[in-house]
């Protein structure tokens, strides 16, 4: 990871489904002078689909557009834009599904992951792709996260969202229902734990976490009574999780779970499957969650939300989310400069 020799770390901000919402709330949120204090911020997209997206009503923000690397200079600028010219025209429309914006979208993460590794910028914030306008275009990964994994080598990799002192860690991500047992696996579960585990350490100054586990079926499976799941998978998991040094606890029923973590008394929980976390997380602030992946090479966090297509261009997109993605990795980035083995 790049420590940076400004006296401001560098947060790389990707725009982005070109016609979502992620130019709006990059811009409002850069419009904050408390957002824009914290780093040099350097965008990755396109100038001109950047201003069409903001049109609505997206505040204007001051930048200095570079077309290459050499120009990630900032001396009389806190804003960059790297312009990615189209690789072909397309009639751009805010909310509509383009298989040719889907494909500039994940050039955009190609690019700022380039820059990431070369040690250009010190983090990521990504903004939100549309995943039905990136398959049109070709794009094989389940998502964000899968494909940050695949661009940068990583084989243990975890997808954490965050709502303030709320973290939670997912066993699965995006699967159908029908296939979250099947898909369930105790090594797999144990390497997310004790990523979380070093992860909380290092990022978030935590000097013990206590990770609860959630069993996947209703009471935790209530001793064999209600699936077998806990007994063959997530405790074999949690044994040894523990055994290379994670704290954690479980399996614990979901329903009562998350009643504890905003207690405080365990520092995350991991769900076996997605909406059983994100349901109670969203609820106590979607509009300020953040998507944060562990255990990639640099620091990236990303905004809770989707690409929102219904209201892309109306200039009443909430830029909350996107505020705390920077703030979140601005934060983590300052505990690992301080304190870089975590202890």
């Amino acid at each position: 990871m790049r420590i940076s020799r400004s006296i401001k770390p560098v947060v790389c901000v990707t725009m982005g489904y070109p016609a979502g919402i992620g130019a709006e709330v990059i811009s409002k949120a850069l419009a904050s002078r408390t957002v824009r204090r914290l780093a040099n911020f350097l965008i990755v997209g396109n100038v001109s689909f950047f201003n069409k997206a903001c049109c609505g009503g997206g505040k204007r923000i001051p930048y200095t557009v570079i077309g290459d690397d050499s120009g990630i200079i900032f001396s009389n600028s806190d804003i960059l834009f790297l312009n990615m010219p189209e690789t072909a025209k397309v009639k751009f429309s805010c909310g509509k599904i383009s298989a040719v914006l889907g494909g500039e979208s994940v050039r955009y993460i190609k690019k700022a992951v380039d820059l990431a590794r070369a040690g250009k910028v010190d983090m990521l914030v990504t903004g939100p792709i549309n995943k039905h306008a990136a398959a049109l275009s070709g794009f094989t990964h389940k998502g964000h996260t899968e494909f940050l994994a695949y661009l940068t080598n990583t084989r243990h990799f975890a997808m954490m969202l965050a709502r303030g002192k709320l973290k939670v860690l997912l066993a699965t991500t995006h699967l159908p229902v029908r296939d979250i047992s099947s898909c369930l696996d105790k090594n797999d579960i144990s390497d997310k734990l004790s990523l979380a585990h070093v992860f909380l350490k290092r990022y978030f100054r935590i000097s013990k976490p206590l990770v609860a586990v959630c069993g996947l079926n209703p009471h935790a499976g209530d001793n064999g009574l209600i699936g077998d799941e806990e007994k063959n998978i997530i405790i074999p998991a949690i044994r040894r999780a523990l055994k290379k040094g994670a704290n954690v606890r479980g399996p614990l029923p979901a329903d009562g779970v998350f009643f504890d973590l905003a207690i405080g008394k365990y520092d995350a929980v991991m769900c076996m499957y997605h909406d059983q976390g994100l349901v109670a997380l969203k609820m106590a602030g979607r509009d300020k969650t953040v998507n944060i992946t562990l255990g990639l090479p640099f620091i990236r966090t990303s905004c809770g939300h989707g690409t929102a297509l219904d209201i892309a261009g109306k200039g009443i997109a909430d830029p909350d989310s996107m505020k705390q993605a920077i703030k979140t990795a601005v934060a983590m980035f300052t505990a690992f400069s301080n304190n870089p083995r975590g202890k």
